[in-house]
């Protein structure tokens, strides 16, 4: 894989991990991000990612996006999702026409945008554009929002069809909804707007954004099916596995340590203290972060590839972040139950890790059995 030590995204990634990890508690219990945290993610260069260049964006790529929000992710799960939809929803918006892409970025390539892609809510047409209505619930980190990319099925004189419209701050009022066990500091509140009129040059059909025909641009990360993207979900469970393993590294130092300095045998009736335990914990967590991380890797890489994405290519990489965030499940679940009594206080990042990345999980993108069944059809057929 390139060497991306030295890109400015990564760099910066690592201030806004710590950042983030200073604040993560206070975040849980707000329910929504520190503002001077999103302040840096956005400094950092999260949503000016895929912006075009022409709007003075980067139109970097996939693998180095996916190291950063890694990055970010060991110091909070929460800021990492909302880092990286920063940057992927302004990958969306790549999509709209010119006009409606130049609006969104007419004060520089740091807009903050958020999206809902289920098609909720209603359209009609009118002259000019449409005229959208509609309530979108789980929509992460909708409070430090500048514009919203919102799905919702839209007449245009046949069928209705699913499109995307985007609307600015002022269109929308949001609702308190967000108070799920896990993510809580993403701030996935329900947004809803009322008859808003929405120009034709800020809307795209929804089929068109999934299959990655830009109405205006060129560039390779423009032109990748949405289904080859699903690292934008997986990336952050990563991260959260790695920041899991080295707070439970840290107790089981502890543990080892005032072990080694005890002499005799345990007291009767307490339990012996076996070091290979630790041992092969660790070393069964630490191999399979790295396999999920290669997953990973390849998947980025894969959507790097531009237009000339296969389909073979696009559900193999679908596949290989579901498998990936399931291999992630399955360590932070085993660092939780090995990291004690301690560990698991409300106070101790290991239990936030873990809540997150079970969360994580919990989204449809990344449910084995749907990758599973797309990728099957390129090998097997019926």
């Amino acid at each position: 894989m390139d060497d991306l030590t030295s890109t400015p995204l990564l760099a910066a990634a690592g201030d806004v991990a710590s950042a983030a990890a200073h604040r993560a508690a206070a975040a849980e219990a707000d329910r929504r991000l520190d503002p001077d945290v999103v302040k840096a993610l956005v400094a950092a260069g999260f949503p000016r990612h895929f912006v075009p260049a022409g709007c003075g964006g980067r139109e970097g790529t996939f693998l180095e996006l996916h190291h950063a929000v890694t990055a970010v992710g060991a110091g909070c799960t929460a800021t990492a999702w909302c880092a990286s939809l920063a940057a992927h929803v302004s990958r969306m918006a790549a999509h709209l026409p010119a006009e409606g892409y130049r609006e969104i970025w007419a004060d520089g390539p740091d807009a903050l945008l958020v999206a809902a892609l289920s098609p909720v809510g209603t359209a009609e047409p009118v002259p000019g554009g449409h005229r959208l209505s509609g309530t979108w619930p789980f929509v992460s980190a909708i409070d430090h929002a500048d514009w919203g990319l919102l799905a919702a099925m839209a007449r245009t004189g046949g069928e209705p069809e699913p499109r995307l419209f985007a609307v600015p701050r002022s269109a929308w009022r949001t609702v308190d909804s967000w108070q799920n066990v896990g993510m809580a500091a993403t701030g996935s509140n329900t947004v809803i707007v009322e008859e808003v009129l929405v120009p034709a040059a800020r809307s795209v059909s929804r089929a068109d954004l999934f299959a990655g025909r830009a109405a205006a641009s060129a560039a390779a990360c423009h032109a990748v099916p949405m289904q080859s993207t699903t690292m934008m979900f997986a990336s952050p469970a990563l991260g959260a596995a790695k920041g899991a393993l080295a707070s439970w590294t840290g107790h089981a130092t502890s543990k080892i340590r005032a072990a080694a300095g005890r002499s005799g045998p345990p007291p009767a009736g307490m339990p012996a203290f076996h070091r290979i335990s630790y041992d092969v914990l660790l070393t069964r967590s630490a191999t399979e972060i790295d396999a999920a991380g290669l997953l990973l890797e390849r998947a980025s890489a894969t959507a790097d590839s531009g237009p000339g994405i296969s389909v073979p290519d696009t559900m193999r990489a679908w596949r290989d972040c579901a498998l990936a965030t399931d291999l992630l499940v399955g360590v932070v679940n085993r660092l939780f139950r090995g990291v004690g009594t301690s560990g698991q206080s409300t106070a101790d990042p290991v239990q936030r890790f873990w809540r997150d990345v079970n969360s994580v999980a919990g989204h449809q993108a990344l449910q084995l059995e749907s990758a599973a069944a797309a990728y099957a059809r390129t090998v097997i057929e019926d």
